[in-house]
């Protein structure tokens, strides 16, 4: 497997809405592949394709739980709950911030045999998920930064 570059912020492809993927190739099961090594070498939790300067819409998950998530073309079809929780991202480092996001969500995608399926996620693991959602849509965590009154 290889590492990939992971870009930073400033770089425009951060910026840049993901394209659908229409075929499931050994090209792109090389790049989820891709995907996992280099987030477990970045030692984070979620990675977008745009992140590594891929506008494709595929992101991968795992909060170390034992549940690899891949995201191919993924929408949130329904959420629940809003929670309040600090975050930070492999491409803004050093940085983080509070994000108001759904507790609980509801997600069609392709898996990486090309199957559409549904599957829900809370907690943790749905804040991982809608923070690579926004990846591919060009949106970052420092977009959606609350401020708490103390």
């Amino acid at each position: 497997m290889a590492l990939l570059k992971v870009r930073e912020i400033g770089d425009p492809v951060l910026r840049s809405k993901a394209k659908e993927i229409d075929k499931i190739n050994e090209k792109t099961l090389a790049l989820i592949d891709n995907m996992f090594d280099t987030m477990y070498e970045e030692d984070g939790v979620g990675l977008a394709a745009p992140q590594v300067g891929i506008l494709k819409r595929i992101a991968v998950v795992d909060i170390r739980e034992g549940n690899k998530i891949v995201l191919i073309n993924p929408e949130i079809i329904a959420e629940e709950g809003k929670a309040i929780m600090e975050e930070g991202c492999l491409s803004i480092p050093g940085e983080t911030g509070d994000v108001i996001r759904s507790e609980k969500i509801k997600v069609r995608t392709l898996d990486r045999d090309a199957e559409m399926v549904e599957f829900e996620a809370e907690g943790f693991e749905a804040r991982a998920i809608q923070h690579e959602i926004d990846h591919l849509n060009g949106v970052l965590f420092v977009d959606k930064i609350v401020k708490i009154a103390e």
